[in-house]
């Protein structure tokens, strides 16, 4: 099956094609060029682009990633991001007890097996963070890493495609770090009130990333830039969830203008994405969704309400940068972050076809999985 798909500008994930064609068949691109003169599928201006890479998603479609999470629910979680656009996604565990999180981990691993679509790996934020930047993490989960810990995450590592694991410099050794990312850890710096030197110290032995960049880090000040200070002033890559409520619009503007390249947008989604819930419970908790904000009872932000056609938008609209610049923050940069570029996140020859169309305005209005239609 053939199809030529016109009218709308193409982004291959580096740059954007202005009065060409896309062509796919047997559900692979085959190659940009020419519009003919009878394309199978005109659009109505906008942008084609490849599916979104989201490495961090809490939940989706009434499910939360948690201690019940098997490898059927790690699926319809996946499938629901699938509907929002996404071509695949990390399922994000937050803090939880050495149990629930040994059990998530046996899911994923069974959720690889199954070549579950959309499943790329998983994603443990926690629960070894600093319990001074919990954020919306039970603080009395969180934990230092013991031997144990280790052990359990380098052998993950080798049965899983992916694992990205949220840690603070003040619950783990430079030494730890090393161990992690020699097993193939993915290690993301996070919900840490480090110093700048301590910051520099986890990357110098092997962090390979940080987990929303601002939330849930110290302030950076005059004499002491902390965490945040030293991922500006660093080329490691770092998540933003731009959906206007975590990061203030002028913050996205300071952090594009320091960080030339690097920076990836995440939804930080949960059980809410792709459903009307107005309500479900966090480990004993009850989260709220009001006019696109999540939060706890006390007010603190728990997750987003976030789609990343909207934080593509929140980024051309408030930050003021390029449409490509905020589409690849969105498709090649997570892509290749977490070693799938290869095959995600690019319009190219032989890629698979799992493409969404944006309109004018940058709102999703059209989902393409292998080519076919959704």
């Amino acid at each position: 099956m053939k199809l030529v798909f016109s009218g709308a500008s193409i982004f291959d994930g580096l740059r954007l094609h202005e009065n060409c064609a896309l062509t796919v068949e047997n559900g692979s691109v085959t190659g940009i060029g020419p519009v003919p003169p009878t394309p199978d599928v005109v659009l109505p201006g906008g942008i084609l682009t490849p599916a979104f890479v989201d490495l961090q998603v809490n939940g989706g479609g009434g499910i939360m990633v948690d201690g019940e999470a098997d490898a059927g629910r790690l699926a319809a979680i996946c499938a629901s991001h699938i509907l929002q656009g996404c071509a695949g996604v990390l399922p994000s565990l937050i803090t939880d007890t050495p149990a629930a999180t040994r059990h998530v981990i046996d899911a994923a691993i069974a959720a690889a097996q199954a070549n579950v679509p959309g499943f790329l790996g998983l994603h443990l934020e926690g629960p070894h963070l600093d319990p001074r930047r919990a954020g919306a993490h039970d603080a009395a989960l969180i934990r230092p890493m013991a031997a144990e810990d280790l052990e359990i995450l380098c052998d993950a590592a080798g049965r899983l495609p992916v694992l990205m694991v949220t840690l603070a410099p003040e619950a783990v050794s430079p030494g730890q770090i090393t161990a992690l990312t020699r097993a193939g850890v993915l290690v993301s710096l996070g919900h840490s009130e480090c110093s700048m030197a301590e910051a520099r110290a986890a990357i110098a032995a092997g962090a390979a990333c940080a987990t929303h960049l601002f939330n849930t880090m110290g302030p950076m000040t005059g004499r002491e830039p902390g965490l945040a200070g030293a991922l500006l002033d660093s080329a490691l890559p770092a998540g933003l969830i731009a959906d206007g409520l975590h990061v203030a619009p002028a913050m996205l503007r300071i952090a594009m203008a320091a960080r030339p390249d690097g920076l990836f947008l995440v939804s930080a989604a949960t059980c809410f994405a792709g459903t009307d819930l107005s309500e479900f419970t966090m480990g004993g908790r009850r989260a709220e969704r009001h006019a696109g904000r999540i939060s706890l009872p006390d007010g603190t932000l728990a997750g987003s309400d976030l789609r990343l056609d909207r934080a593509i938008s929140v980024m051309v609209r408030h930050a003021g940068i390029a449409p490509e610049r905020a589409l690849a923050m969105a498709t090649s940069v997570p892509a290749a972050l977490i070693g799938v570029g290869h095959r995600l996140g690019h319009l190219k020859p032989g890629r698979r076809a799992d493409m969404v169309h944006l309109d004018k305005d940058l709102a999703l209005s059209g989902i393409w999985w292998g080519g076919m239609a959704l």
